[in-house]
């Protein structure tokens, strides 16, 4: 295989492969709920848990020129897990049904429209089927701890879910509510605001103190996502290495991580790129990408109240298919909880996010950012756009009025970087013959959407909980050109989890 040749990283992954199993191919509410093993369980027994989440979405998309932009579909899945953990080693076998009901049948509209919403892209990936199900293996791994006697250090080998950022709990509260929403899951995560959601198989190995953390991750994605059926492979492979420092003094708690990431993309299908059609078409070489990054979050205590600062970066190098490819991204981030306002706990919170463009569509070296495998929607939460060619100017305001309840209300400002590449949306690979991002060309126009939205959490009880989202994009110059008959766009949902 091509992969086996040129460098460490490819052999890792290649290793990973080999690690997981040789298997046949048939191929906070934003993620499902974990049915991973805790750490430090009561007792050895065998347990069992599950999850049920149903979801009603609501879509008004923006305006084509045929096909239907407004609908509501069902989306939902059943998972059901065995696990046995000791001080020594843990287990997990977990099966999951997504059910998928009353997909929109005409939500593709030609040209750079393209589909209508996710509604459509649910049916385009599941063979044009308004209703579909199927049962596979969500999770089926093996963790030894406690490896060689040493606290922290453990290996675990299957199907699981995981994501980049996510290997390291921060003792501090508020460190951790950052991490979990503004740093977790930004390159690679389990995709769970899908009605499938993605695993991975692979190899993990950690080794987690109470202020270090170092992570080596080496695994193939599942299929999965849009599509109703997880049980194959998809033909990429990657790399994982973080190190991660908690520190802080006094009043002073922060975090600090590094990670490096190789990617490689070997199913020969035509990218989403701004290359003229027949170039890009024609272009089905691999992907390999390299990408160097990192992030610090800082909290402080003050008279006032918390104060919190977040940076995050990451530079890309590595082979587009024909091009070279070099790119990066940019997240800063400030917020504020005030104290004295205990009846709604309110923190504020802006930032900006820039992720790189490619200026020239006839040059040899591609420039957009790549964002691989993340879970796209915990940092757009109308799903409508990521952090290719894009520059995102926010702010946000959550309330917490009860220990039950949760209200964040955002405004985005969003601009294309560079106004002679595409529009990027989605989330990564989901099956072997899409490529898992989409890009509609906006003739030149630079400015984007403006986006209201508002999401309610509540937690009904222990294993009940709820959400209601809505927002609003008012379209600018970039979604004008394309959609001409309406530049404006809605989407809202209801959820309901139970964990049991």
């Amino acid at each position: 295989m091509p992969y086996y040749r040129g460098g460490m990283w490819r052999t890792i992954a290649a290793f990973a492969i080999c690690a997981a199993g040789a298997r046949g191919q048939s191929d906070a509410p934003q993620q499902p709920p974990s049915t991973t093993p805790p750490d430090n369980p009561p007792s050895s027994k065998i347990q069992f848990q599950g999850s049920f989440r149903t979801r009603l979405e609501v879509w008004n998309w923006f305006t084509p020129d045929s096909g239907q932009n407004q609908y509501e579909f069902s989306g939902n899945y059943l998972r059901l897990g065995l696990s046995q953990t000791t001080d020594r080693w843990d287990w997990m076998a977990e099966l999951e049904v997504p059910f998928l009901l009353a997909l929109p049948t005409n939500s593709v509209a030609s040209g750079a429209q393209g589909q209508l919403g996710l509604g459509a892209t649910y049916y385009v990936a599941n063979n044009k089927n308004a209703y579909t199900a199927m049962i596979f293996p969500k999770q089926l791994f093996y963790r030894w701890k406690n490896i060689g006697e040493v606290t922290g250090q453990s290996l675990r080998i299957g199907r699981f879910e995981a994501s980049d950022g996510g290997e390291h709990a921060p003792r501090n509260s508020t460190l951790s509510a950052v991490k979990n929403g503004h740093i977790n899951q930004r390159l690679i995560g389990p995709f769970g605001y899908t009605h499938t959601g993605r695993t991975f198989d692979g190899v993990q190995y950690l080794f987690d103190r109470p202020q270090n953390n170092f992570t080596f991750w080496g695994a193939v994605p599942d299929r999965g996502g849009f599509q109703t059926d997880g049980w194959g492979w998809l033909r990429i492979a990657f790399g994982y290495m973080a190190y991660t420092h908690e520190w802080g003094k006094g009043p002073l708690s922060a975090e600090t991580r590094l990670f490096a990431i190789e990617y490689y993309d070997y199913r020969d299908i035509a990218k989403v790129d701004n290359r003229p059609p027949t170039v890009r078409n024609a272009d089905t070489g691999n992907l390999n990408i390299q990408t160097f990054g990192g992030h610090s979050i800082h909290a402080v205590e003050t008279r006032a109240g918390t104060a919190d600062f977040m940076v995050w970066g990451a530079v890309q190098t590595g082979r587009w298919g024909l091009l070279d490819h070099r790119a990066s991204a940019f997240v800063s981030e400030g917020g504020f909880q005030p104290k004295g306002l205990d009846k709604l706990k309110p923190w504020i919170r802006s930032g900006i996010t820039i992720g790189s463009g490619s200026a020239d569509p006839n040059g040899r070296t591609h420039g957009t950012f790549f964002q691989m495998l993340p879970t796209a929607r915990i940092y757009a939460r109308f799903p409508l756009f990521n952090m290719m060619n894009i520059q995102d100017a926010y702010g946000a305001l959550v309330l917490r009025p009860h220990p039950k309840v949760s209200i964040s209300t955002e405004y985005h400002s969003l601009r294309l970087k560079e106004r002679n590449d595409l529009w990027y949306s989605s989330g990564g690979a989901y099956q072997p013959w899409s490529f898992g991002f989409t890009g509609r060309d906006a003739q030149g126009a630079a400015s984007l959407a403006n986006l209201y939205d508002t999401q309610a959490d509540f937690k009904v009880t222990n294993g009940l909980s709820a959400t209601l989202y809505f927002g609003y994009a008012q379209g600018l110059a970039a979604l004008r050109a394309i959609y001409p008959r309406g530049k404006d766009g809605q989407y809202g949902f209801v959820e309901m989890t139970y964990r049991f």
